[in-house]
């Protein structure tokens, strides 16, 4: 596929990820997602694993006995036996403005999570899962240079790397039905970051040109610590409600930055290389996240949830500049979902798609990018389904889940700047798919000799 160029454009996140630097190969990461400069880069908007993805990403206020619900650290307590669960992610996407598009994918592990009932009053897990993740690569040429009109100034935005959390999880019952818990993670991981200019002129063209790089690497480490509660009622003999809610608190993650100044001649060798920063010292505040939910089911093979998400990026700083790095202020965050799950009769043994879990789901979220003051969205659907594996016993079972999700964010309109220059928007349309495996196994079984 040929790359497209854009002149006459304004700088900023609108213009990234619509030229990749390589085609075809699939790599971890996101698959050049311009929306992953803002910030941390994309964040997890804690929104679980592969049977959440199934409907819509939530999941806060509804129990599951079969896989590993760390999306609220309070509904592990309904774990009912030792559960391992392992989910790989991934994605397919095309991007476009009002001019050029471009397909790219990727591929990468999504989460691991173990969890373990300790008595039946207690319940713990640990996992380690995506916090965040940075993949852009975009170019973009300016004619519009005072005094040279023949002249032209091609930048290279490119992006990689992300954070990780590490977690340990518990939940206790404090009463009937009530059930609070408490997850502290750490966090972990490095940014990488560059923009290059090189500048062509009438007397000497971009190819002939030496280009300079800034170049940015920021590792990141400390901890996070989130809460949950949950409770379940009775609406009748027949019908449950579950209400839940979790509350992420803001952190301020340790920071350590390096920049450097490098030039490279038309040939791509590196002539000079100046640092201008080594390790210096600075954090990240990552603004608080909160969700509330709440369920209906009959106990027995439906669920059906409604969920709220919001988090105050306006408040988000890093190394002291808003915005972070890319010096574009972010704004709060709604997000919003409905789903649920069905199976058709677990106990079935004439049709094994009776015994299979069937899952969907609708999410719509707003982007902490405002360009114009205009707000940005997130849409998407979501499907999924959960084969049991026919080996299952009372003892241990074995679970393949698919989650799928299909999604747009953002659009393709166009806003005159000051100047005559041109903000075109990115919209990004998205295929998503996790696979999971989920293991349960009843440990520490007390054997009768008679």
């Amino acid at each position: 596929m040929s790359q497209p160029n854009f002149s006459g454009l304004a700088g900023g996140l609108s213009l990234l990820g619509l030229l990749a630097a390589s085609s075809g190969a699939l790599g971890q990461g996101l698959g050049n997602s311009p929306y992953s400069r803002l910030g941390l880069g994309d964040a997890s908007l804690n929104t679980g694993g592969v049977r959440q993805m199934g409907m819509g990403g939530i999941g806060v206020a509804a129990p599951n006995g079969v896989n590993v619900n760390e999306l609220n650290p309070a509904l592990l307590y309904y774990t009912n036996r030792t559960t391992f669960e392992a989910g790989y992610t991934g994605q397919f996407k095309t991007l476009r403005n009002n001019v050029s598009s471009q397909q790219t994918g990727t591929g990468t592990l999504g989460y691991l999570a173990l969890a373990v009932p300790i008595n039946r009053g207690w319940a713990a897990a640990i996992g380690l899962k995506p916090y965040s993740m940075v993949d852009y690569q975009s170019t973009t040429l300016d004619n519009t240079v005072a005094g040279d009109p023949n002249a032209q100034v091609e930048k290279q935005y490119t992006g990689s790397g992300g954070l990780a959390e590490a977690y340990m999880s518990h939940a206790v019952r404090v009463a009937k039905g009530l059930v609070v818990g408490a997850s502290a993670g750490y966090v972990f991981g490095s940014i990488d970051q560059e923009t290059s200019t090189r500048i062509g002129t009438s007397t000497v063209g971009l190819a002939l040109s030496n280009r300079d790089i800034y170049q940015q690497h920021v590792y990141y480490s400390d901890f996070a610590f989130r809460t949950g509660v949950h409770y379940r009622g009775k609406m009748s003999d027949k019908i449950n409600y579950n209400l839940g809610g979790t509350y992420s608190f803001r952190t301020n993650l340790n920071g350590d930055r390096s920049l450097n100044l490098l030039r490279e001649d038309a040939s791509g060798v590196q002539t000079s290389a100046v640092v201008l920063d080594a390790e210096v010292p600075g954090r990240a505040q990552v603004p608080a996240l909160t969700q509330l939910g709440v369920s209906f089911d009959n106990n027995r093979n439906w669920t059906l949830s409604l969920e709220g998400t919001r988090q105050q990026w306006s408040q988000f700083r890093a190394f002291g500049e808003q915005g972070g790095s890319s010096g574009i202020p972010l704004s709060d965050t709604y997000r919003f979902g409905v789903g649920g799950e069905l199976t058709p009769d677990a106990t079935s043994v004439d049709n094994y798609f009776n015994r299979v879990t069937y899952r969907a789901g609708l999410s719509l979220a707003q982007l902490p990018y405002r360009p114009g003051g205009t707000t940005l969205y997130d849409r998407s659907v979501s499907w999924g389904f959960a084969f049991p594996l026919p080996t299952a016993t009372s003892v241990d079972a074995t679970t393949i889940s698919l989650g799928f999700t299909y999604g747009q964010r953002g659009n393709t309109d166009v806003r005159e700047l000051p100047g005559g220059a041109f903000e075109r928007n990115v919209k990004e349309e998205y295929v998503r798919m996790q696979l999971g495996v989920t293991l349960n196994n009843r440990w520490f079984i007390k054997r009768r000799i008679e």
